[in-house]
């Protein structure tokens, strides 16, 4: 285990795991604190720390509790960043302005990555993954989660990136920055809550071991993160259709009312769930959910 940073806080059960070399998973705080409603947000953090437990990993959630790293939330630590107002966004730009004001923070994609690096974490499970935004040709609006897994090694689970961002641009970005996208038993990108993009993939595994694997090979030559698309599990799938109708809508509303950067895609995803009555978010916390179940399978077989 390495040295970690003096502002970086372990719960005994995290700190166990690495010294002992056990499969530990990180996961992220923003989808609690910005991501789904209340009660959802919580219910959602426990069970996906139960499904890494089950799978015989240690969960390991992250966040910015009073100029501290805290790795292995508490359930009242989780349960503060799912209903304080104001919490911070925390990507990696933000990270030594919020432990130094010691801002309540909630880590980003991008964030989770670099503070689980930092402890020694190498796997971790989310939703799904920023990327580049419609309209980005005149915008820039690209997310520091595309940069970051180029600099930071970890093996990032996720049902691919959200339908509301452009997915060609996203995929071209992450070729660019050297990242390899693997689809987990799939032959194409899934893209959130549809299982299909209709984006092939150049690389699919179909077995445990060959992602740990090719894990183990990243890491020992010295590269940095990788992606594990896992698609939604069928029954939770949204029809493609009604789906990019929301969208459209939600992108041309966002325009109207003036809303970018860090506030666009939490006012998309909130539109998105209004139109389809909450089907998107009972396919939000599903995704989650599968996500953390093979993550925790990813790492086990990894150590």
């Amino acid at each position: 285990m390495q040295q970690p940073s003096p502002y970086i806080t372990l719960s005994n059960e995290v700190q166990t795991a690495l010294h002992a070399l056990q499969p530990v998973v990180a996961l992220e705080s923003t989808v609690i604190a910005h991501g789904l409603p209340y009660p959802a947000n919580i219910e959602v953090a426990q069970a996906m720390e139960s499904t890494i437990r089950a799978e015989g990993a240690i969960p390991a959630t992250i966040g910015i509790h009073d100029g501290q790293i805290k790795i292995g939330l508490t359930l009242d630590e989780i349960t503060r960043l799912g209903t304080a107002q104001n919490v911070q966004k925390v990507s990696r730009r933000d990270l030594a302005i919020t432990l130094a004001t010691k801002q309540l923070g909630a880590t980003t994609v991008a964030g989770t990555m670099l503070c689980a690096s930092m402890a020694g974490i190498r796997f971790f499970a989310t939703g799904g993954i920023g990327g580049v935004h419609r309209g980005a040709e005149s915008t820039m609006d690209i997310s520091a989660d595309l940069t970051e897994l180029s600099r930071s090694p970890l093996l990032v689970v996720c049902a691919g990136a959200k339908s509301i961002l452009d997915l060609d641009l996203t995929l071209e970005y992450l070729e660019t920055q050297g990242v390899p996208v693997i689809g987990w038993q799939s032959d194409d990108f899934p893209a959130f809550y549809v299982r299909h993009s209709g984006r092939p993939l150049a690389h699919r595994a179909d077995y445990v071991d060959t992602i740990a694997a090719i894990a183990r090979v990243q890491w020992e030559c010295n590269l940095h993160g990788l992606i594990v698309g896992c698609p939604i599990p069928q029954q939770y799938a949204m029809d493609p259709a009604p789906l990019e109708a929301a969208t459209e809508e939600a992108l041309r509303l966002a325009r109207a009312q003036g809303i970018r950067g860090a506030a666009t895609t939490p006012f998309l995803l909130a539109h998105v769930a209004k139109v389809t009555a909450g089907e998107s978010v009972e396919s939000n916390k599903a995704l989650l959910i599968n996500n953390a179940l093979w993550a925790a399978r990813f790492a086990r077989a990894y150590y």
